[in-house]
């Protein structure tokens, strides 16, 4: 990100360039940088006749249009904004929705976390993860899921189905009395939260045989804390990285607490490079993956250049399964014309889920091929088009849905 510093009273020059791009330049500035621009393109030797402090300023500026001239198309650039932490906390108790209970506290966690994460705390940073929090849990650490009970208890009733278990066995391991000396069912019938649920399912697995067998070594609340980030993904991130607090019993516990959910959180949605020009694309990835988004678009384009009609779901590669998915298959076709092996596609496929897909042969092109069949440049960003399937989900709803959802808050936040 390319941040200019002036002199003056700013005013934008291009505006939003780029994903959390500010670039803005003073009139004074503005006339020098033309007048730069004119004597370097005529080759003229006469010397610039401003007055002696717009010339400072320009010479402040000249490693900045240097910058401009050489790499105006330059993908973007993380760079972090140094700023004290209290600065940073105001500004995000001032960024908060209204209604906000203990606002000093979150505001505390959230800067802790993009400091810890060194992610850039812009307003479009800070903004984009206050939209998560309040899409997700609406700003409670421990958000309540309405009839968690029942959607629970129809949950091991459905396992145990598809394990071949009678009901009734299922209700006499339920009637047991756990660790805390509850019976299963009455806790189960009292939970109101996912942390809560969570801990009977560890229980479970833990104590009753049953419950190993339905669920083996694996607890089925598998998203959890206020910005619902995945348990999966939280517990591989925290094994590369240093978690910034004292870790009290195991991740997955610091997940559903108001801190570990805002790091862990904030570390899905904004601590990895991308090129998107718009924050929408990183919303719909927070919901569907690393790069969905970018990768939904290139299948998008293998599907213009192929002619084969394609899920946009962001997978490459059928993960976690031996054969050839539905998106290689189509781009092995373009072998041929891509000049490209099938070892080679996969290799490159392998790359998806990580910005380096971007400079490879294949990515490039794809985006040729289909380019030339369509006619007209593509977009190299797309909402995925994903069903979102969970328990606690009652509707029909998608990942663009989502994206959008966040989108809104976001924006409003923006505006602020």
């Amino acid at each position: 990100m390319l941040y200019v510093a002036t002199i003056n009273e700013a005013q934008p020059l291009f505006g939003k360039v780029s994903e959390d791009t500010a670039l803005t330049l003073t009139p004074a500035s503005l006339a020098c940088f033309s007048r730069f621009l004119f004597l370097s393109m005529s080759g003229t030797r006469h010397p610039v006749t401003t007055p002696s402090h717009h010339r400072w300023a320009c010479l402040r500026l000249l490693p900045v249009f240097t910058l401009i001239l050489l790499g105006g198309c330059a993908t973007q650039r993380t760079h972090q904004v140094e700023r004290h932490p209290a600065a940073v906390r105001t500004q995000i108790e001032l960024l908060m929705p209204t209604g906000v209970i203990d606002r000093e506290g979150w505001a505390h966690d959230i800067q802790t976390a993009v400091t810890a994460l060194d992610v850039s705390p812009t307003k479009s940073h800070l903004c984009a993860a206050l939209a998560v929090i309040a899409q997700e849990s609406s700003f409670h650490a421990e958000p309540t899921v309405p009839g968690l009970a029942g959607i629970a208890r129809k949950e091991i009733y459905r396992r145990a189905e598809s394990h071949h278990i009678p009901r009734f066995m299922v209700d006499a391991a339920l009637r047991l009395h756990s660790p805390n000396g509850k019976s299963y069912g009455k806790r189960l019938a009292k939970v109101r939260t996912e942390s809560e649920l969570s801990r009977i399912y560890e229980d479970l697995v833990g104590s009753v045989p049953l419950g190993r067998q339905l669920f083996g070594d694996a607890n089925p609340v598998d998203t959890g804390g206020p910005m619902q980030v995945s348990i999966d993904f939280a517990e591989q991130y925290a094994s590369h990285h240093t978690y910034p607090y004292p870790l009290d019993g195991t991740i997955r516990r610091e997940v559903f607490t108001r801190r570990g959910g805002v790091y862990f959180g904030i570390a899905h949605l904004l601590a990895y490079p991308v090129s998107y020009n718009h924050m929408l694309y990183r919303f719909a990835d927070y919901n569907a993956g690393f790069y969905a988004s970018r990768n939904a678009a290139f299948q998008h384009a293998v599907s213009l250049a192929t002619g084969i009609p394609l899920a946009l779901d962001g997978d490459l590669l059928a993960y976690d399964s031996d054969r050839v998915g539905a998106t290689e298959r189509a781009v092995r076709a373009l072998g041929p014309q891509l000049g490209l092996g099938e070892r080679r596609i996969h290799r490159a496929l392998e790359k998806g889920e990580s910005l380096d897909f971007e400079k490879t042969k294949l990515y490039r092109h794809v985006f040729e091929l289909a380019e030339q069949a369509a006619g007209h440049a593509l977009p190299h960003a797309m909402l995925p088009r994903i069903r979102l399937d969970s328990p606690k989900i009652t509707r029909k709803l998608t990942t663009a849905w989502f994206a959008k959802r966040v989108d809104q808050r976001y924006r409003a936040c923006i505006n602020k």
